[in-house]
């Protein structure tokens, strides 16, 4: 009953996080991943790209990207507007203008698994292979799973000039390039040394040097184990060393049209991983 009153009244004057009931503007630019694809690097990205003259950290990177399930809606509803909002939702149709970045589902299974060690959700030493049954099964993520996440989006938005879709692949291989393209879609036209500039600057050499200082700083650090890093390796193919087989054939059964459709190379098939014109179709936003 208590709780139901605080509620009420969290409600009642704006204090309450909004999550997906975030109040969407038409000018809303959004940063939308599922968890553990990369978002923070990118949020790190686009923050330093639309505000040159404040270097994102840990510090303030809720107020300059902010987070729905963060912040309080009365908080978001007064920053400045157009609003860069960072998001993990499945699809919701009031996102208008979105940059949805994608990454192998294999490595993002490793990747929220340490986070959720982190985040004192696992035991060190439970077995990943329980885990990734989990993760495939939609149970470890309150935005359904990963292939359901992503579907969501590329089906309903590909093809669209308002969505951008970005591979944490390439932009770990040659990020200028992917940053170029992000800073075309949301109209900046930065020189080529402003986006080396930018992609130093959110680097994960530095972002580690800000988590050591800035951790406790920061919604989705604060709480967590300070002796399991949130910046990791920061690097793609870490699940041919760190998965099982089983477990990689187990990712690759529930979803093997969609990670082909996007690229990654399957270990249970010859088919090769799609770098066709299907796949350019994705990137650069015309209707399959």
């Amino acid at each position: 009953m208590f709780s139901r009153v605080i509620a009420g009244v969290k409600r009642a004057f704006g204090l309450q996080r909004p999550g997906r009931d975030l109040s969407v503007f038409p000018d809303d630019v959004f940063i939308v991943s599922y968890p553990k694809s990369g978002n923070t690097w990118t949020r790190f990205l686009i923050a330093n790209l639309v505000y040159p003259g404040e270097r994102a950290s840990f510090a303030n990177i809720n107020r300059l990207i902010p987070d729905p399930e963060a912040l309080s809606k009365r908080t978001l509803s007064r920053l400045p507007r157009p609003r860069y909002i960072k998001s993990h939702q499945y699809f919701d149709p009031r996102y208008r203008k979105i940059i949805y970045v994608v990454r192998d589902p294999r490595d993002v299974a490793i990747s929220q698994y340490h986070f959720h060690r982190k985040r004192k959700l696992l035991h060190d030493g439970d077995p990943v292979q329980n885990f990734v049954t989990r993760f495939v099964r939609g149970d470890t993520s309150p935005y359904a799973s990963w292939g359901e996440n992503v579907a969501s989006w590329l089906v309903t938005r590909s093809g669209s000039g308002n969505f951008l879709l970005l591979r944490y692949e390439d932009l770990l291989v040659n990020p200028k390039p992917q940053l170029a393209k992000a800073a075309l879609f949301l109209g900046i036209d930065p020189d080529e040394q402003q986006i080396e500039d930018i992609i130093r600057r959110s680097s994960a050499d530095e972002m580690r040097k800000m988590e050591q200082t800035q951790a406790r700083l920061w919604s989705s650090t604060r709480d967590t184990r300070q002796d399991v890093p949130f910046v990791r390796e920061a690097k793609s193919g870490g699940w041919k060393e760190q998965l099982p087989e089983a477990s990689v054939a187990e990712i690759e059964a529930a979803w093997a049209p969609l990670m082909l459709r996007l690229g990654y190379h399957l270990t249970g098939s010859s088919r090769p991983a799609n770098d066709s014109s299907e796949l350019e179709k994705l990137m650069t936003g015309t209707r399959l």
